[in-house]
């Protein structure tokens, strides 16, 4: 006889005293010599026993992007795929399935979804798509904005969020334009990890639409004010660990980095930051990140 899936052990994801968190890692940023970096394609890292960081070789692609696998009780969820299409170079599907199978031998389910979803619709995030579209049990959503609304279930975008529920792990979804003009923030109740994309991380955030950034900066401090964050991840690490410094774009190898987390008193400082810069163009420089606007 069938199970349905509440038939099977339940996991809560909210027990936060028995699940430990840890971002105790040692980034791999590319190789002095791209062509013989030892290193795989992608590190994998878990944050904890159902939360999974990935980053992309710096070796494959000079962006680097993190990526982020959550584990639900029906479903997991991929944030991001990357910025290399080719799974001969970057193998990302055969990772993704490999970490879901591993997952599922320590808790099995008959049935398992996957949803890829994007932070935002720039194509260092997106690339991979492709590797997932005949996989079966999986939604690719889509990364324009009337895709976004669609699947998310947005009638007032931007103002109010939107709940994915995992199977007793819920991801809040947060509007974010201003860099991206369907951008999307996942706050994780699980991990108490909130996921940026590009609009907030220890490099350049290049904004499109100011008036829009700003609101989401300041939608971002309001939801921190209410939901405990125990780190806040962007999706890119461009500076080095002085002051103010970030490495040149195209950069393949970045043996000087900062960690990834960032915290909501740095984001603080970005609103202080637009503020004074009171959408001012140019590029300008701050200790813990750069304010790029090009209207």
């Amino acid at each position: 006889m069938r199970r349905s899936l509440y038939d099977l052990p339940m996991i809560n994801f909210m027990d936060h005293a028995v699940v430990p968190h840890g971002l105790d890692v040692h980034w791999h940023a590319g190789w002095s010599s791209a062509k013989h970096d030892p290193a795989p394609e992608i590190q994998v890292h878990a944050y904890d026993p159902h939360t999974i960081i990935l980053r992309q070789n710096m070796s494959v692609h000079f962006e680097a992007p993190f990526m982020f696998l959550l584990f639900g009780n029906a479903r997991a969820m991929l944030i991001d795929t990357g910025a290399t299409p080719e799974p001969e170079y970057f193998p990302l599907r055969n990772v993704v399935d490999r970490l879901i199978e591993e997952w599922l031998a320590r808790h099995p389910r008959e049935s398992y979804e996957l949803v890829v979803a994007h932070t935002h619709g720039h194509g260092d995030h997106r690339a991979a798509d492709g590797q997932f579209a005949s996989r079966s049990n999986t939604t690719v959503v889509g990364t324009s904005l009337e895709e976004v609304v669609e699947f998310y279930g947005f009638d007032d975008w931007p103002t109010t969020n939107r709940e994915l529920d995992l199977g007793g792990r819920v991801i809040d979804v947060i509007p974010g334009p201003g860099h991206h003009a369907s951008a999307t923030v996942f706050y994780d109740r699980s991990s108490e990890l909130l996921l940026t994309g590009d609009n907030f991380l220890p490099g350049m955030l290049y904004i499109r639409d100011w008036d829009a950034y700003r609101e989401t900066i300041e939608r971002l401090i309001a939801f921190c004010d209410s939901h405990p964050v125990r780190h806040i991840l962007g999706c890119h690490i461009e500076m080095t660990t002085t002051p103010g410094d970030e490495y040149p774009r195209g950069t393949t190898y970045q043996p000087d980095e900062p960690p990834l987390q960032m915290t909501v008193t740095q984001l603080r400082s970005l609103r202080d930051a637009l503020k004074e810069l009171d959408g001012r163009p140019g590029e300008h420089q701050y200790d813990d990140f750069l304010v790029c606007y090009e209207p």
